[in-house]
């Protein structure tokens, strides 16, 4: 089950999310697994980036892994989103779609807290996006 909460006023396009999802669970053989995708403002994103990072301002996505039947918990800061939009992506879309396969990724055990880490899993991410 893929569970989306909007919890800030913007317009997000849930069924876009839903189907980034349920191709990205389809594509690396996801079964009987659970995520909730929350979408969560400046504020609320900087006070869990601080707790869990120990970052005190807000990053477009936080991913925490589940070791039950859940898949694991992904937070994103839409305003964030459309911030970076133009220096990474062409378009808010095309961001929102990177950003979540980025945080889907983290959620199936990639990591890119090293350089090499870091390049495989950009690498990952955008062969999974060319194949949407």
């Amino acid at each position: 089950m893929i569970e989306i909460n909007n919890k800030i006023k913007a317009k997000i396009d849930t069924k876009l999310i839903k189907k980034v999802t349920e191709k990205f669970f389809a594509y690396y053989k996801i079964k009987n697994k659970d995520v909730s995708i929350a979408f969560v403002g400046d504020r609320v994103m900087t006070r869990l980036n601080n707790k869990y990072r120990g970052k005190n301002h807000p990053t477009d996505i936080l991913s925490f892994q589940d070791d039950g039947n859940d898949l694991g918990e992904i937070i994103i800061d839409y305003a964030q989103i459309k911030r970076q939009t133009g220096k990474f992506s062409k378009s808010v879309k095309d961001e929102l779609i990177f950003i979540l396969t980025h945080g889907l990724l983290h959620l199936i055990g990639h990591e890119d807290e090293t350089p090499k880490g870091m390049l495989n899993m950009e690498k990952e991410g955008n062969k999974f996006i060319k194949n949407l």
